[in-house]
């Protein structure tokens, strides 16, 4: 009995192997929109795909961004400045597309551009420091989707979009786990709404990665000028020895080791180009083997174990 078992576990694996190693034909001719090229995933994934010979359409924010990647990248990869936040810009960019896609339409969509901070206990912030976030991770990624999805539903093409670990695990306050969860939520939906057409959507849910988004140095002045702002009653409730242990233990862009940005470009490489993608990709170690699976425990377990690791407010109970 047990033989059998360990067989058909290996053929599952087997055939998954295989499965996932299969890619689609003709990539030469095939475009791909990439958003948040300045650095990054995105500009190592324009460079990557570059490299693999697909046709690069990369959104930069700025100008300097733009020309930095046209000096690492061949003449195949096209820049466009694109500000998600507006919607001018957002259709400025889809006509933009439209006109270098023409009829093939758009094989891929890659919805990377994003912002993290500030990132602090809620109470903390203001309603502008939430929607500044969510004008950026959610309603801007949805619109150039949105605008987007006739040419990708024309190349029967992908659209991946970036998530994180804080998407299924709410880890800090802030817009940023606020705007993740809504990013799984909308490519769930989206999902099942394009399968009929030979779409496939994508969400890649990365662990703890050094980029610009993730930098302690950034994450400090944050923190540091939402608590100048905060009013005296907040600051006298938390303290401030809970704002030297929030920077010193809750820094949640601090990984513990090395990971290399490529595990994640792999990952929507491999969305991209691979016949069967996989619906979601968690690249890096601690969100394997940590975050991901500490999303399935029970809410008090989590519960205990997140505010084990937090400090304590000088007021609290």
């Amino acid at each position: 009995m047990w033989l059998c078992l360990a067989a058909l576990v290996g053929l599952y694996y087997l055939v998954r192997w295989y499965r996932e190693r299969q890619v689609v034909s003709q990539l030469l001719d095939k475009f791909v929109f990439i958003t948040g090229c300045d650095s990054g995933f995105g500009s190592l994934l324009a460079r990557q795909l570059d490299r693999r010979g697909l046709r690069v359409l990369a959104a930069c924010l700025t100008e300097e961004g733009a020309e930095q990647l046209r000096r690492q990248t061949s003449d195949r990869v096209e820049t466009v400045t694109l500000d998600v936040t507006k919607t001018e810009s957002i259709a400025a960019a889809a006509q933009w597309v439209q006109e270098r896609v023409g009829d093939r339409g758009l094989w891929g969509l890659v919805n990377n551009a994003g912002i993290s901070m500030p990132t602090t206990p809620n109470e903390w912030l203001t309603k502008q420091d939430f929607v500044d976030v969510l004008n950026v991770n959610l309603l801007g990624m949805i619109e150039v989707t949105l605008s987007l999805l006739p040419a990708v539903r024309k190349a029967r093409g992908r659209v991946v979009n970036v998530a994180s670990f804080v998407g299924r695990l709410s880890l800090f306050g802030g817009g940023y786990c606020i705007s993740k969860y809504g990013v799984e939520a909308f490519s769930d939906s989206l999902r099942r709404e394009l399968s009929p057409f030979g779409v496939k959507v994508a969400i890649i849910e990365p662990g703890v990665f050094k980029t610009n988004m993730a930098d302690p140095k950034r994450f400090m002045q944050s923190l540091r000028a939402a608590w100048e702002r905060a009013g005296p009653e907040v600051r006298a409730i938390y303290g401030e020895d809970f704002l030297a242990a929030y920077m010193k233990l809750g820094q949640p862009f601090k990984s513990p080791f090395r990971q290399d940005l490529p595990l994640v470009t792999d990952c929507m490489e491999h969305a991209l180009t691979a016949c069967h993608p996989c619906t979601r990709y968690s690249p890096g170690w601690d969100a394997k083997l940590f975050y991901i699976p500490m999303s399935y425990m029970p809410t008090f377990l989590v519960d205990a174990i997140i505010h084990w690791f937090s400090p304590r407010p000088a007021q609290a109970l």
